[in-house]
């Protein structure tokens, strides 16, 4: 199963679809871009190369969605 899989069930399940999923992958490809926002991903980000890019994303994603966002 793969990631898109795996988002489509999670959407897909009343009790787990409000949670908020983030894409994160190797893919820059338009259409799995589009592929994921059609299963409702809520945000699409492409791994950065180095260990200190991914790092420093993942924190700024920490940051927003469990400290910043509001959610339900």
């Amino acid at each position: 199963m793969d990631g898109r899989e795996v988002l489509a069930i999670i959407k897909e399940d009343a009790m787990l679809k409000s949670i908020p999923t983030v894409v994160l992958t190797t893919s820059a490809a338009e259409t799995d871009i589009a592929q994921s926002y059609r299963l409702h991903a809520n945000s699409y980000f492409t791994k950065p190369a180095g260990f200190e890019e991914i790092d420093g994303l993942v924190r700024c994603l920490n940051k927003f969605w469990l400290e910043k966002a509001k959610l339900p």
